[in-house]
């Protein structure tokens, strides 16, 4: 008894052992670990409703094909009827009135199709592998729009988080000066005009991180939205200043390929959809041809425990051939209309190819705007940064005057902001022109 016992409460540690194994799994997976942008990207390409949505309707696509596909396979089916009669039918015949029948009837029917030539079947057979190639498109497209928007989420925390350790930088330089003016007019060097000016650059700067503080929340929300993660984990977002300055560079003396855009895949895929609907009307104008055959047990007996004593079979098989002869012209028509839905699409692919060249252009034109000013703002920085250092030595001299360290503390910050700024709308824009030549990793 203690054995089996034992065996018991080990069988149940075991359960318990894998219960808590899985959601120890379930939790890692819930939570990055590490927050990369590709990190993050991938997180999102697992978690993202639009992405799962996609990937099942992909099954469901095809499962619909398979099921189209089966028309072509034989078609068997069986049937089985009993029945009672409490009155036998009546039949006149060679001037006698004579019931006919038996009391009793049973029948078994096994019966086969085969479809020869039929337009749906057909339609199902030629359109499938477009169909499943339309599927993995919308899918295709679906990534690309979330890595696109997670990637662009992503530099806007860190944007925000860069405003924000500047503002810091910013509050503890004015600290500094804070005292340094306090000092100052303590020791009558100066009158009490310079340190409440410190004190109103100290107050409006923490005001300022305070509403960068409540920013990031909202883009961090956003974020999380935008990869399909629980509002209630957190994470800490990985990056490498330096890697993305080297990533900053594109080759702006590429050509748009439009094959590459997803966009321009899927209505080409369209097109011969397209293509096959037209081809569907036009076998309109063929019969539909099918064999079938059957096999029929007949058991008639007035006494029904004799019913299936005796079978008297009966079989046949066929070809059977439809063909509408008119229909008030409805084939014409259905042919008329899929050779405009062709002639609609071709026209949408014109349109497309002259809207993906404004994209291109006016894409790459932001990154060499965005880029130039980078560029420019990384050497106002460096001055901005010597200037301020220069000022204030001068002013704890007693060379310079407050308003001078001011502005010098003015142009410092906003050169800081300005340069951030730049160098995230670069990774902005550079998306946009990896977008438009329709190279966006994932």
């Amino acid at each position: 008894m203690n054995k089996w016992i034992a065996l018991f409460t080990a069988i149940l540690l075991l359960l318990g052992y894998n219960i808590q194994a899985q959601q120890t799994n379930q939790s890692k997976d819930s939570v990055l670990q590490v927050a990369s942008l590709d990190r993050c990207i991938q997180y999102a390409l697992l978690h993202k409703p639009l992405v799962q949505q996609a990937l099942l309707d992909q099954q469901t696509t095809e499962y619909t094909i398979k099921s189209k596909l089966a028309d072509w396979y034989p078609q068997i089916g069986f049937n089985y009827s009993l029945q009672h009669n409490f009155q036998l039918p009546t039949l006149y015949t060679g001037g006698n009135y004579i019931q006919s029948g038996a009391l009793n009837t049973s029948a078994g029917q096994f019966s086969v199709s085969q479809n020869i030539f039929n337009k749906d079947a057909l339609l199902a057979k030629h359109s499938a592998t477009d169909v499943r190639k339309q599927s993995k498109q919308s899918i295709e497209s679906n990534k690309i729009e979330v890595a696109v928007t997670v990637s662009k989420a992503f530099y806007d925390v860190l944007l925000t988080q860069k405003q924000i350790e500047i503002a810091n930088q910013t509050i503890e330089r004015l600290q500094t000066s804070f005292k340094n003016a306090y000092n100052q007019y303590k020791d009558g060097i100066v009158d009490k005009t310079d340190y409440k000016r410190a004190s109103i650059s100290l107050n409006n700067a923490k005001a300022q991180m305070r509403g960068q503080q409540e920013l990031l929340k909202a883009k961090t929300a956003y974020l999380k939205n935008a990869m399909g993660y629980t509002a209630e984990n957190n994470f800490e977002l990985q990056y490498d200043t330096l890697q993305m300055e080297k990533e900053l560079v594109v080759d702006t003396l590429q050509s748009v390929d439009y094959s590459k855009r997803i966009e321009y895949k899927q209505l080409l895929t369209q097109k011969r959809l397209q293509e096959y609907n037209l081809q569907y009307y036009k076998w309109n104008y063929y019969p539909t041809i099918s064999a079938y055959g059957s096999y029929i047990f007949n058991f008639l007996n007035n006494d029904f425990a004799k019913l299936y004593g005796t079978n008297y079979p009966s079989s046949f098989a066929g070809i059977q051939l439809s063909l509408p002869l008119f229909q008030g012209n409805k084939r014409v028509y259905q042919t008329k209309s899929a050779e405009l839905s062709i002639k609609r699409v071709d026209w949408d692919l014109m349109q497309l190819r002259s809207t993906i060249n404004t994209q291109y252009t006016q894409a790459l034109a932001a990154y060499k705007a965005n880029l130039n000013d980078y560029l420019v703002l990384k050497d106002n920085l460096q001055l901005a940064q010597e200037v301020y250092n220069t000022i204030q030595l001068q002013y704890k001299s007693g060379i310079k005057n407050y308003l001078e360290v001011i502005t010098a503390e003015t142009d410092l910050h906003s050169s800081q902001e300005s340069y951030t700024n730049a160098l995230y709308q670069v990774l902005a824009s550079k998306i946009d022109v990896e977008q438009a030549l329709g190279v966006v990793s994932y």
